[in-house]
């Protein structure tokens, strides 16, 4: 891994904002129980149990950029159909953001494609979120999925704030976060589009965004392999 002191510099600190906050808010209830009113109180375990998410969803994203460099990180492809995948992240994205309104859109000559379903869904779970969380309240999130070539690409377009052309390559870096009044407002931990493009590119296949008009929108191209293709891809794994 790249410059380990840095990483383990930065995971340091990026675990100690959520842990110094469910201590903080912890100690406040212990100590100031019985001066609480019922909202405070409610409020104060909403902000532990938010921050308990989060420090979840960051100690998740670092075992995942472990393995992405672990010799041991095998992929299993199988013949996957890709409307068949992507529907149950949705749902669950949907059940999470119920202010926002999915739409997938499947082109009927789309092909089952040979890849590695639960790291798609992986993919797929980081880029549908990413649409959500960065974009407001009561805005449309597509997933539009298409043949391309020797590709099936899968796009998913929001309605946010946008990304300027100069941070394209930046938000695929580690930790990177872009500055915005949005970001500003959701916390996280930089690494999900990291990760993604790491698998995206272990796959065999492709990532790109633009952002423009009102729209931002991410694109994934996954290989269509051949017979003699599939059996290759199945050896090397």
């Amino acid at each position: 891994m790249e410059n380990y002191e840095d990483f383990i510099s930065t995971v340091s600190h990026e675990l100690r904002t959520p842990l110094t906050s469910i201590r903080g808010f912890a100690q406040t209830m212990l100590n100031s129980w019985d001066m609480l009113d019922d909202d405070s109180k409610k409020k104060f375990l909403k902000i532990i149990e938010d921050q308990s998410n989060r420090l979840i969803g960051l100690v998740e994203n670092m075992l995942s950029v472990s393995k992405l460099q672990s010799e041991n990180n095998k992929f299993v492809y199988v013949q996957t159909n890709l409307r068949q995948a992507i529907e149950p992240v949705i749902a669950i994205i949907k059940n999470a953001y119920q202010n926002h309104s999915f739409i997938l859109n499947c082109s009927r000559n789309v092909p089952d494609i040979i890849t590695d379903k639960d790291k798609l869904q992986q993919i797929m779970t980081n880029l549908i979120e990413n649409a959500a969380k960065y974009s407001d309240d009561n805005t449309l999130i597509d997933i539009d999925i298409v043949p391309a070539g020797e590709f099936v690409s899968i796009k998913v377009t929001d309605r946010g704030i946008g990304i300027l052309p100069e941070n394209y390559n930046k938000i695929f870096t580690k930790f990177s976060r872009i500055d915005n009044p949005l970001t500003r407002k959701v916390q996280g931990s930089g690494l999900g589009l990291y990760i993604t493009k790491n698998l995206v590119d272990r796959m065999g296949g492709r990532i790109s965004v633009l952002s423009g008009g009102g729209q931002t929108t991410f694109e994934v191209l996954l290989p269509i392999r051949n017979v003699e293709e599939q059996a290759r891809v199945r050896c090397n794994q």
